[in-house]
Order: structure tokens, then C-alpha cells, then sequence
């Protein structure tokens, strides 16, 4: 669950931004209000609720990429817009834009000699903290909780006992309460020694990291993964699995170990070890469809809907259950998605509209990242993103459109189209905490609209925001509040309407460049 911390803050920042939000929208309101079109009837709730169930059900094992459980979600993806009657963009007269992640992990054949009587296994006894190939043989030396420097380290192999971080440290949202303590307690551990010459560091788990540390070996067995081809990283970003992970960045080899070893390591000796790391390629894919509209000088322009069908698969255990679904992520877009398509198709508009599923987002947006290099359509011909990601929890009547204020709004013409739908649609109250580049969650830099944005392509994005289900297994469809996720779908629909009809396509701010 969340820290109280958090909960407190996310009320209070939900109370400050009403002000901002509705002069936004005030300042969006039309001299004349065009009418709904008719098909936007085609959204209909049984529709969504029926598609998640079917897309975040147990049976599709959490989606996790470059699984076959991917594979079998973005089958299941192409299939329902073959039925809508979405015609496929992708490779060969098909829906797929197949791409390779390049995955980097800590090789099973890594070991380490005995500490004391004990021979220890990789993952069941110590976790490596990064991933780089490292040889250690060395004397150990215990330095209590890392605080007093006059402890000589140099040549040696620092052991030192995790310590209960300040509560400030801990404000991530991922996973469970234990695994967020124990990310940064490791980071506040690594760095009282990192710096101080000694050739690797063993963290030893207090009582609460022992909690996590299984958690924790199954996270980080997954390694790190990059997209393969021609996909660019933009400065400062960070790949989903490593963003919790601080202690990959020590350029001292780290591991985590048990709280049972701490005697051992008190007593001394010498310890050897050697982590490898492999490299290979797995694939995953976009699922790409379009509704080509009906003006002829206007058509080869698209506007572009976004989610992503992937999540975290199966895991570990937390309330007796080990498949993380992502029912709010991400399957509340993409369910959306194939509600925005029924509509388009019954009532195409002027120009063309893309349905884009980026696969392996939760790997560090690398479909999106992929696509926006190797686009289907000419990029100069992509009018506007819109992307949403986790549109069907919390208050019933909030929401955020992220990309609306400097320094993330790179269109005020395309917030101007999405305040104006809202007034229509959903009516929701908009917290604008959540875009400004001060939140600690880095909400806007963390889904598919970023790499079409850092491309000076206009874009949003919609969300409900985090809740305590966020990445674990209680993110399922019967937690979903689906009138909401009705009227957020109907907003976003009613917004890529506007694009799609306006004669005038919404233009780029002048002068826009994308800062974290």
C-alpha cells in the first residue's frame, strides 16, 4: 500500500490544483460548442467491462514482455480490431511491428565461495545489486551501519548491516511496502560506503528487507533491457526495472544478503565471488491498426491513440496471489482503445486515425521508443499523440491530462481540444500536481506519449493516477470504477474527434523543448 505520506500529499496536491485547472478550463471554453458526434453512442460500458475481463483475466498471466504471455495478449489485441474492423498498419499486411529487446541479466552461473561454514547460491542467498561482471576474492570487514568513516575499507570487502532509512526516502509507489523500504535502504546503505575504496559491499538485510529479499531476487533477476535497432534512450531516462534499484548506479560491486549472515560476516575471513552477465535478445511487438479517414486532402494525416498491452506477469506472492494483471495498467486504455475504434469506424473522421499498443512499456517504453524511430506513417504526418495510461480508479469525478502546462505542454491548441471535450464528456475536475515537473513520481516521463513528445509531436496523456494496487495483484477488474472509465474513454474519444475533424491541425508551441 501507499505511505501515509503519500496519501496525505496526493490530497492535499488534489485540493491546490482546482484553482489551476479551472482557469484552464475556462480559458478553453468556445464562443460555440459543436455537437457530439452520434457514434460516440457506440461507447458503450458492457463493451469495456467484457474486454477487461478478457484481456487482465488470470488467464493472460499479467502480460509480462517478451513472454509468450505478451505474445498471447497482443493476439488476442489484433484479433478484436480485425473484428471491429480496423484495418491492420503493421509488417506484411499484418497488426505486428515486431522489435527485439536486448536484455541484460546476472547469469545463473554466477557464484560465490562460503561465508563462514556456509556455501552461498545466487538469488536464494545473496542478490547481486548490479549488472556487470565482477570478480571479488578478498579479506571482509564489518563496518557496523556504514556511519563511521574511520573504518579502513580500502582492498577489502565492506559488510555492513542495512539500517532503517528516513521516511522521506521512501515514496516510491511500486510494489509492496516492504520491496519500496528495502530499495531504499540498499541505496542508503551502498552510498555511506561506495565512495570509501572497497573492492565490492555486502549489504546485510534487517528485518524488514529479509521480508522483501525473495521479492527482490525476482525482480532483479530480470535485469535490465534496451530496445534493439535503432530505438534512441533520451537523457535522463531510466528503464522501468531499474528505476527502484538506486544501488545500480555504485561503481563498486554491491550484493544483498540475508540477515542470517551477519554473524558470519562479523567474524571475518575472506569471501570470493564471480557474477556474470548475458546478453541476449527476446521479441516483443507493436499492434497497429487503422480507421482511414474520408477527406481526401486530409487522410494522410493520423491521429494517433496510444497504450500499451504489456505488464509485470507473474511475480511473487502478495495476498496469497502472484499474477500482477494490470487491469488499470495498462488495460483500461487498451480496452479503451477498442471502444474509440468502434466509434471511429462506424463515423470516420476527416483525417486517419492510428491505434497504437506498444509493447514492453513496462521495460522502459521501448515500443513506443521503437515506433516513434520506425514509424508506420511518415512522423511529420502524425498529428497529434494521444496516450493514456491507468484511466479507471480513484474519486469518481478527477482526473489528469498531463502535458497541459509548461514545461511538458508542447501544443496549447491540443490542450485546448482535450479541455474542451472534457466539458462535454467526462466533466472531470483536473489535478494538475501530477504534470508539474516538482512531483517525485515523475508522473509525466513515465508512459508511451514521451519519445512522440521529445519528437515535437503534440501530445497528452490520460490518467486517473496511482492507488494502492499499482503494480501488484490486487489490479484487477473488479476493482475497476467502470462509469468512470466510460467517461474518461468518451473524453479521449471526443478529443481525437476534434483532431481529427479540425481543418487546421493543433500546431506546436513555438520554441517547445522537452526538459526533465
Amino acid at each position: 500500500m501507499l505511505s501515509t505520506r503519500f496519501v496525505r500529499f496526493a490530497a492535499v496536491a488534489a485540493t491546490l490544483a482546482l484553482p489551476a485547472q479551472a482557469t484552464a478550463q475556462a480559458k478553453a471554453k468556445p464562443t460555440a460548442t459543436a455537437p457530439v458526434p452520434a457514434a460516440m453512442a457506440a461507447i458503450k460500458r458492457a463493451d469495456l467491462e467484457r474486454d477487461l475481463y478478457a484481456m487482465a483475466g488470470d488467464g493472460m498471466r499479467g502480460r509480462e514482455a517478451g513472454t509468450p504471455d505478451e505474445m498471447r495478449a497482443s493476439i488476442w489485441v489484433a484479433e478484436q480490431l480485425r473484428q471491429i474492423g480496423v484495418k491492420p498498419m503493421g509488417l506484411d499486411g499484418t497488426y505486428f511491428q515486431w522489435f527485439n529487446m536486448v536484455r541484460t541479466r546476472v547469469s545463473t552461473v554466477s557464484t560465490t565461495g562460503a561465508v563462514g561454514d556456509k556455501a552461498l547460491v545466487v538469488w536464494k542467498d545473496f542478490v547481486p545489486l548490479g549488472s556487470a561482471n565482477a570478480d571479488v576474492n578478498a579479506p571482509i570487514v564489518w563496518v557496523g551501519n556504514g556511519t563511521d568513516s574511520t573504518i579502513d575499507v580500502r582492498g577489502k570487502i565492506a559488510a555492513i548491516q542495512i539500517t532503517t532509512p528516513a521516511a522521506s526516502a521512501i515514496r516510491t509507489t511500486t510494489n509492496s511496502v516492504e520491496v519500496r523500504y528495502a530499495n531504499a535502504a540498499i541505496a542508503a546503505a551502498t552510498q555511506r560506503v561506495q565512495r570509501r575504496g572497497a573492492v565490492a559491499i555486502i549489504l546485510v538485510a534487517d528485518s524488514i528487507t529479509d521480508l522483501a529479499f525473495d521479492g527482490l531476487g525476482v525482480l532483479r533477476e530480470r535485469g535490465s533491457y534496451d530496445v534493439d535497432g535503432g530505438a534512441p534512450r533520451f537523457a535522463g531516462q531510466a528503464t522501468q526495472a531499474a528505476r527502484p534499484q538506486a544501488a545500480r548506479a555504485a561503481p563498486t560491486p554491491a550484493f544483498l544478503m540475508r540477515g542470517a549472515m551477519a554473524a558470519a560476516l562479523k567474524a571475518g575471513g575472506s569471501v570470493e565471488m564471480h557474477v556474470r552477465v548475458e546478453h541476449f535478445t527476446t521479441p516483443s511487438s507493436n499492434i497497429i491498426g487503422v480507421v482511414r479517414g474520408t477527406d481526401p486532402k486530409l487522410r494522410d494525416e493520423y491521429v494517433l491513440y496510444s497504450s500499451h498491452q504489456d505488464h509485470d506477469g507473474v511475480r511473487y506472492v502478495i495476498d496469497g496471489d502472484s499474477v500482477w494483471a494490470g487491469a488499470d495498467d495498462n488495460g483500461t486504455v487498451s480496452v479503451a482503445l477498442l471502444a474509440i475504434a468502434r466509434a471511429f469506424v462506424k463515423q470516420p473522421g476527416k483525417r486517419s486515425v492510428l491505434f497504437v499498443y506498444h509493447g514492453a512499456e513496462e521495460r522502459g517504453l521501448l515500443g513506443s521508443r521503437y515506433h516513434a524511430a520506425h514509424p508506420v506513417v511518415p512522423l511529420p504526418n502524425i498529428v497529434a499523440v494521444l496516450n493514456g495510461d491507468m484511466i479507471g480508479r480513484n474519486n469518481p469525478d478527477s482526473a489528469s491530462l498531463l502535458g497541459i502546462q509548461p514545461p511538458h505542454r508542447n501544443s496549447i491548441e491540443l490542450v485546448d481540444m482535450a479541455l474542451r471535450a472534457n466539458t462535454l464528456t467526462g466533466a472531470f475536475k483536473l489535478d494538475s500536481i501530477w504534470d508539474r515537473p516538482t512531483h517525485p513520481e515523475g508522473w509525466y516521463f513515465r508512459s508511451d506519449h514521451v519519445p512522440y513528445a521529445r519528437l515535437n509531436v503534440p501530445a497528452v496523456m490520460y490518467s486517473t493516477n496511482l492507488h494502492p494496487d499499482y503494480h501488484t495483484p490486487r489490479d484487477k477488474p473488479s476493482a475497476i470504477d467502470y462509469p468512470k472509465l466510460t467517461r474518461m474513454t468518451q473524453w479521449m474519444y471526443l478529443t481525437g474527434w476534434y483532431v481529427a475533424t479540425t481543418p487546421k491541425r493543433p500546431a506546436i508551441d513555438p520554441g517547445f523543448k522537452l526538459e526533465r
